[in-house]
């Protein structure tokens, strides 16, 4: 039997969005109060979802438990009550826009997880504007 599971998980982080190819005047036009120097910040929300066979032995898919601890080790410990630009390697030089963050979760995640099992993330930046990786 073939099913899914989802996790929900919440971290805030600030952020900005800013290509430093540009000027200070493009970089407003492109991304508006999202490019202020002095950064902004997002309560985030994710959703993971798990998909894949039932193990008939244990009537679950995954552990949640198991998967929890995934979530709470490569998301929440690495992005909670972090500057993203400045204390999280991956955008030190990679724009942290919701779509590569969202990437950015599941790259993380997908090592720790068996291959038998399909992953797909959902990040909410705001409650009205959401990304999803990869997108169905």
């Amino acid at each position: 039997m073939k099913i899914s599971v989802f996790r929900k998980a919440h971290f805030n982080a600030a952020h900005r969005l800013y290509n430093p190819d540009w000027s200070d005047e493009k970089n407003w036009e492109v991304f508006g109060p999202c490019s202020n120097p002095h950064y902004h910040g997002h309560n985030y929300e994710l959703e993971v979802k798990v998909t894949g066979e039932v193990n008939p032995e244990t009537g679950f898919l995954i552990n949640l438990n198991d998967l929890k601890k995934i979530i709470k080790r490569e998301v929440e410990d690495r992005y909670d009550h972090k500057n993203l630009n400045i204390e999280v390697e991956e955008f030190k030089n990679l724009n942290p826009t919701a779509e590569h963050i969202c990437y950015m979760i599941w790259k993380n995640m997908r090592p720790h997880l068996e291959e038998k099992y399909e992953l797909q993330v959902r990040l909410y930046e705001t409650p009205r504007n959401f990304v999803e990786y990869p997108a169905s």
